[in-house]
């Protein structure tokens, strides 16, 4: 039987999540929210190209992003700074000092900052995004669409290739500023020769890890954070005992309010944060 879904109210204000309103507990799943369905199929050889729900979302947060950028430091700046320009002042403030300085060597701040300024903007507008409504779940109700809420950070492919990313910049400049021979020779600690052949591995998964670790954990977080606000909402339809059953809307709303005020900004500061010591590390492994 085809779910049929309710709108999503405003946020903060009339908060609830599209769920099926006659599913049964058998039937109530969380997960289906995450599969992606092809909305433009494009397939090239062996590699998919389609347009999807993800796919969407990364465009309309590339857009924004670029737009909150020009809006927020590049028009109108004046010598005394109105709202905008404080607003815009302080997330430069926290890029430069919090992130860029804290894990980039000087000689590498002003070539990094931009990526890792980027970056953090970035993933903080896509997770944003995730949590307001937009008609963008693909499915409609009596030909209208049906709005919902959906996180592209929610998807380890999203979030392995962000990673991707900073793992291949990472290795790029390691050898760019210190040679192949000396950058490689960085991750070898000084150990007695024997035990290298054990050694050697463990530095190689250690980096491989980086790239895991920092993909999974905004992955994650991104990803329970909806399931458990989806499954509060979901509550309301398969418990029918009070006062159990009142308990969803409540819950999902203080999750929510969680994901959206801590959780969105966390994540993109620590990504931000771990790329820029990570290139830092690379640029000068004996620190």
């Amino acid at each position: 039987m085809t779910s049929k879904r309710y709108l999503t109210g405003l946020v903060g204000l009339a908060f609830a999540l599209a769920a099926p309103a006659t599913a049964s507990a058998e039937q109530f799943d969380p997960s289906t929210e995450f599969k992606l369905k092809d909305w433009v199929p494009i397939h090239i050889g062996g590699l998919d190209l389609s347009i999807n729900r993800a796919v969407v979302y990364l465009l309309v947060g590339a857009a924004l992003t670029c737009l909150l950028g020009v809006g927020l430091m590049r028009w109108r700046v004046g010598v005394k700074p109105g709202r905008r320009q404080t607003v815009g002042e302080l997330i430069y403030d926290i890029a430069q000092t919090q992130v860029a300085e804290t894990g980039l060597p000087s000689k590498a701040i002003n070539l990094w900052f931009p990526y890792c300024a980027t970056i953090m903007l970035f993933i903080f507008v896509v997770n944003l995004l995730g949590f307001l409504p937009l008609p963008f779940t693909g499915e409609t109700y009596h030909h209208i669409p049906v709005w919902g809420i959906y996180a592209a950070t929610s998807q380890i492919s999203v979030t392995l290739a962000l990673a991707a990313m900073t793992f291949i910049f990472t290795h790029i400049e390691g050898i760019r500023f210190n040679g192949p021979i000396r950058y490689f020779r960085s991750w070898i600690p000084e150990v007695p020769k024997a035990i290298l052949p054990l050694i050697v591995p463990i530095e190689v998964l250690s980096q491989l890890m980086r790239l895991i670790s920092l993909s999974v954990r905004l992955y994650a977080n991104m990803l329970a954070g909806h399931i458990l606000i989806l499954t509060m909402i979901g509550l309301v339809f398969i418990i029918h005992t009070a006062p159990w059953r009142f308990f969803g809307l409540p819950a999902a709303f203080i999750f929510y309010i969680f994901e959206v005020v801590i959780v969105v900004t966390i994540q993109a500061f620590i990504f931000a944060a771990l790329s820029a010591i990570y290139i830092g590390s690379a640029i000068e492994p004996e620190h």
